[in-house]
Order: structure tokens, then C-alpha cells, then sequence
């Protein structure tokens, strides 16, 4: 990080966040910690995404505080030659008031120090809950010495609140900012799927035995080429019957001429998230019954897509996606409509449940499954349930409907061992939503066309 960071749209909302803490209200958002691997070696590090969406500082053992007037004060690593040679430049707190944006910043060797001091004679405490281990701990130790001055006229504070509802219901909707990232996470994204698409096809055509694992390598050679710093999750590359298995990993199974794949991946950039999900026949050329699932899987992913925009309900892409692929279950004798009955019947009865087992969407932004309520918050309908969240411009979620067809006596062969996904990213709009990551065709004639 260098005086060339803008911190304008960090501490905008810092700003906004402590205009939400209530009346000397404070906040405490710390960093994620670095996890050890084996004995001297950390995992790849990653920081808190609460955390960097107020600071865009990337370093570990950091934590924020913020102020209802305002202020806000940084606790970070301090500067030192010797372990900066082993582990690279640390920013410093002499640097981070003015790179950051902050009122004042402090060693983290200080906090237990500092820290009694900035709590005494505030009311209330906002810090996230159960998200950081050993934190309640450690806000309980800093509050024990406030409370041990209370004979001498300090207070404690005795209001303990999550901050995350708070932050949570800043992240759900996406900034111009956060858009332009996650425009371009997809873009990334897309074209790390053509990539595999490619690959896949051209050596099943000249009859080299690939694996799974070789479509993970074109993958992340992508992300990492284009500029990504790590795939936004685990990449699902799976093929034949493994595309049944809805959270597999790519792993070391064959991909045979015949067979379709299934590539779930999205890259992570500058800390957002892509998520796509693209079925493919693996020699280039669906097959009559493949390319018929697969229709039936597009359409409902059109029919989502179709309901989603502002004032919409979080669950009407879902309902849409469910009466197409209902629809298609019975259509292709999948389920048989002298048992089941009509569309209606099998949504009621859940026929549909063991071959779509899964919702259509999730929030998208810094984490591939974002924060943020999937219901109203503070309503409650007539039943007394939740009522479902009401989408609005700038929010931006997963349409991702699939069929997953297990061997069953009552379910064709043709369609045995077929699993089959397809998953965009929709940024909501006024009167419809825009898609993030149609770089990569979904289109059975477009995808042979891109394969071959």
C-alpha cells in the first residue's frame, strides 16, 4: 500500500457507520488473524471482509475502532526492519493516518494498553459477534479493567451489540465502486471457463487423457494471468456422475469423450467475488438427451433471470426457475405425471426435491455467499414467517438453477448420472438485472461453436 491509495470510499463508510452507533456509541472490527499451515508455514493469507470494506488495508493484525462522532482509530503492526525483510512492508502507524484516511493509529503491541482507555464512559459497544475466535474474550478482559475503575466515576459500557447487522445491511447493496470489481471479476471469471471449455475439447478430440485436475490448472492459470489474487472459493470441476455431488472439488477423475462437465469457479479480485457455473459436453457436442436437460435447466435460468429486478422478491427467481424445471421434470419423464400429478402437484409435494435440491440464488459481493438478511428486516408476514427480502437496485445475487439425476429405476437411463448447473452473476437494476459473468456463452449451439 502507498500514498497513491485513495481512501475516499472507505472512509465514506466509516462516516456512515458511525452515524448508526447511536449516542457515544463505539465500534471494534478487527482483521482476520493468519492461519498456521504446518509448523512454520501460514496459509495463503486473506483479511476480514468487514474489515477491509471500512479500511482497504490488507495487512493481519490490525483492528478498527470507530466512533459515533466520527473518529477513528487504527491499532496495526508496527514498523520493523527485520521482520518487514522476512515478511515483506509493513505500512506503520506513522503512515496510516494519512494513507488510510484515519484520526490516529497505534502499534497493536499497545492495544491491551489503549484499548480500556477509548471503552471508559461509553454506553455502548458494537463488535461482530461470533465471527472472531477469542475476541468476546478479549473485549471481556478490556472491559474488566474499565469496570475496575467504576468506584472512581468511570462507566463501562453496558450495551453489547453485533455490529455486523449493521455493516451487513451496508455490503447488501453494492456501491459504483464495489460494481466496477465485481464487473471485472466476472469478466475474469468468464474467461477462465472458455479457457477449460477449450482445453477440454480440443485434447478429448486428439484423444489425450485428461483429468479434472487439468481443467483447475487452466482455471487458475487464468485468474492469476488476469490479475486475480486467489479463486473466490474452491473450484468444482466435475465430471459425469461427480456432477451429482453438489460442493465437489476438482479432483483426479478422468473426463472421458461423452461425458459432460461441470465447472464451478469464479476468481476473487481486489476482494470481490465471481461465481459461475457452466455444464459442457466434454468432446464439444451435446448429445440428444444431454442437450435436452440442459434446455430444460437454460430455461428455467432465463425464466429466473426474467424476475429479477427491483421490487421483485428475493424468492421470485427462485419460484420462476422451480416451475420451469418442474415443468421439464415431467415433460421428459423424469417424474411421471400419473403419479405426481400437475406442476402444481410436484412444487406442493416436493416431487422435484431429490433431482433440485438446492436454492436458486445467494448474495454475491466480498464473499462468494455475502452477508445480508434473505428476509425484510423487522417484518413479519401474516403466518407470522419471514417476509422475503425485497430486492433493490444494486444488489447483486447468483441465479444458478440445476437438475442432478441419480440412477433411480423411475427415471430414464438416458438421463442417468447427468448433472447439470448453470449460474450467473446479476446485478439488480430499476425495471431488470444485468448480467456480470454472459462472457462465457450459455447457449447449447454457442458453447459447440466456442468448443469446436
Amino acid at each position: 500500500m502507498t500514498s497513491k491509495f485513495d481512501h475516499t470510499v472507505y472512509s465514506l463508510r466509516r462516516a456512515r457507520l458511525a452515524s448508526q452507533l447511536g449516542s457515544q456509541g463505539v465500534a471494534i472490527i478487527p482483521t482476520a488473524p493468519e492461519q498456521q499451515r504446518n509448523r512454520d508455514s501460514n496459509f495463503l493469507y486473506r483479511h476480514d471482509s468487514y474489515f477491509y470494506y471500512l479500511t482497504g488495508f490488507t495487512e493481519p493484525n490490525a483492528t478498527l475502532i470507530i466512533f459515533a462522532d466520527g473518529r477513528t482509530v487504527l491499532f496495526c503492526q508496527p514498523k520493523d526492519l527485520e521482520r518487514e525483510i522476512w515478511d515483506g512492508y509493513r505500512l506503520g502507524p506513522e503512515s496510516a493516518v494519512q494513507v488510510l484516511g484515519l484520526t490516529n493509529a497505534y502499534s497493536n503491541v499497545l492495544i491491551d494498553t489503549e484499548m480500556p482507555k477509548f471503552l471508559e464512559n461509553i454506553p455502548t459497544l458494537w463488535y461482530p459477534f461470533s465471527t472472531h475466535k477469542g475476541l468476546s474474550e478479549q473485549i471481556d478482559n478490556w472491559l474488566a479493567v474499565v469496570q475496575s475503575k467504576v468506584r472512581s466515576g468511570v462507566s463501562a459500557p453496558h450495551r453489547l451489540n453485533d455490529v455486523c447487522s449493521l455493516i451487513d445491511e451496508m455490503r447488501i447493496i453494492k456501491d459504483s465502486h464495489e460494481i466496477e470489481l465485481m464487473k471485472i471479476a466476472g469478466r475474469i471469471s468468464a474467461n477462465a471457463h472458455i479457457r477449460a471449455m477449450q482445453f477440454c475439447s480440443t485434447n478429448i478430440r486428439n484423444k489425450n487423457q485428461i483429468f479434472e485436475y487439468h481443467l483447475d490448472a487452466e482455471l487458475l492459470y487464468e485468474f492469476r494471468r488476469c490479475g486475480s489474487e486467489f479463486p473466490a472459493y474452491s473450484s468444482i470441476v466435475a465430471s459425469g456422475s461427480n456432477a451429482c455431488v453438489l460442493h465437489y472439488r476438482a479432483d483426479k477423475a478422468s473426463i472421458n469423450d461423452g461425458e459432460l462437465v461441470l465447472i464451478d469457479a469464479g476468481c476473487e479480485y481486489s476482494s470481490y467475488a465471481g461465481d459461475i457455473t457452466r455444464t459442457f459436453p466434454a468432446n464439444g457436442k451435446f448429445s440428444r438427451s444431454q442437450r435436452a436437460l440442459y434446455e430444460v435447466v437454460l430455461e428455467s435460468q432465463y425464466a429466473a433471470v426474467s424476475s429479477t429486478r427491483s421490487g421483485a422478491l428475493f424468492t421470485d427467481p427462485h419460484n420462476a426457475a422451480l416451475r420451469v424445471l418442474c415443468k421439464g421434470l415431467l415433460d421428459l419423464g423424469i417424474l411421471k405425471a400419473d403419479k405426481c400429478g400437475s406442476i402444481d402437484d410436484v412444487i406442493a409435494n416436493k416431487d422435484y426435491f431429490p433431482f433440485y435440491m438446492h436454492r436458486t440464488s445467494h448474495w454475491l459481493g466480498m464473499d462468494v455467499h455475502d452477508c445480508g438478511a434473505y428476509s425484510e428486516p423487522n417484518s413479519l408476514a401474516q403466518n407470522g414467517a419471514p417476509t422475503p427480502r425485497v430486492l433493490r437496485t444494486g444488489m447483486v445475487l447468483t441465479i444458478e438453477p440445476g437438475l442432478y439425476i441419480r440412477p433411480s429405476a423411475d427415471v430414464p437411463v438416458e438421463y442417468h448420472n447427468m448433472g447439470i448447473r448453470i449460474e450467473d452473476d446479476a446485478l439488480v437494476g430499476d425495471s431488470a438485472c444485468e448480467l456480470l459473468t454472459r462472457d462465457v456463452p450459455v447457449d447449447p449451439t454457442e458453447i459447440e461453436n466456442l468448443m469446436n
